[in-house]
Parts: C-alpha cells; structure tokens; sequence
C-alpha cells in the first residue's frame, strides 16, 4: 500500500476492524511513520443477465427489487424480507463463480423466497415472470402451489 504522504511503498497494518460491509485498516509508513486508514472491500464479479430474447445486461439489483416490490405491494412482507431475497440471487450466484444469468433462473430463485413467504406475491410475481397468456395457465399455478401447501393425508 501506497503512502499518501511520502509515496513509499511499503507500510504495516497496525490495526484492523470490520466497518459495515467492509474492512478498516490503520496502516503506518515504514518510512516517515505517518499513519493512514484504508478500507478493504470483496470485489464481486460482475453479473451479466441473459434475457429472454437472448441480449445481455448487467445485473441491477434496483431492478431486481423493483420487481419484487410491483409483487408485494400491500401485502405483509417486509423490506428485510425483500433485501434478503435480492441478497440471496447476488450470493448465489458470487458463490457459484458464475458471471452469467439466465433471466429466467433469477425469476426461479426469486419464486422459491417468494412461495415460503407469502403466496399472494408469489401469484403476482409469477403472472408477471412466465407471462401467462390465459387464465389457464394462471389457474395451474394457483393449483400447484395449493397441492404444495396442502399436507398430505396418511393413508391406513
């Protein structure tokens, strides 16, 4: 690490501490002493989302939340909750070392969160993501998560 004050090159870390999202480093100068605080981040590679029609475009959490919150509105599920969700697409995905999406993989994961949580948004997420085109195809979806909620009988 640079210092800021004389340009050498070389320093040591005298103290170090989480801060946010982010690590706080108290470095000192090997040569003129001077001390000086960096921070350290994880760099994340960057996500690129193949769309349906086969383009590419950066990952946009804001998008990704926008969308989320078209599917809640007045229902009772919390920003945390929908934090979490677009947390949880962002690390999947970091985790995996993968650097390209497929739109319709983040609308499945998205989906899955979304079934646990409340179906109503579940329902509404999913009208908009596998654009139904008749109220068939809705009332399947409707029927698959009822079957799925549904505890099974035991049978004697």
């Amino acid at each position: 690490m640079k210092c800021p004050f004389c340009g050498f090159d070389d320093s040591k870390v005298v103290d170090s501490r989480p801060s946010d999202e982010k690590i706080r480093r108290r470095r000192e100068c090997i040569k003129c002493h001077a001390r000086f605080t960096t921070y350290e981040v994880v760099e994340i590679p960057l996500l690129m989302v193949e769309k349906r029609d086969g383009t590419f475009e950066n990952f946009n959490r804001t998008k990704l939340i926008k969308g989320i919150f078209s599917a809640i509105k007045k229902r009772p599920v919390t920003m945390d909750q929908v934090s979490e969700i677009a947390d949880y697409v962002e690390n999947y995905y970091a985790n995996e070392l993968k650097t390209i999406a497929k739109s319709t993989e983040i609308g499945e994961l998205v989906l899955n969160k979304l079934r646990a949580i409340d179906s109503i948004s579940y329902i509404r997420f999913a009208s908009v993501y596998k654009d139904f085109t008749d109220v068939a195809s809705f009332v399947a979806v409707m029927r698959e998560l009822e079957d799925k909620d549904m505890p099974e009988e035991n049978t004697l």
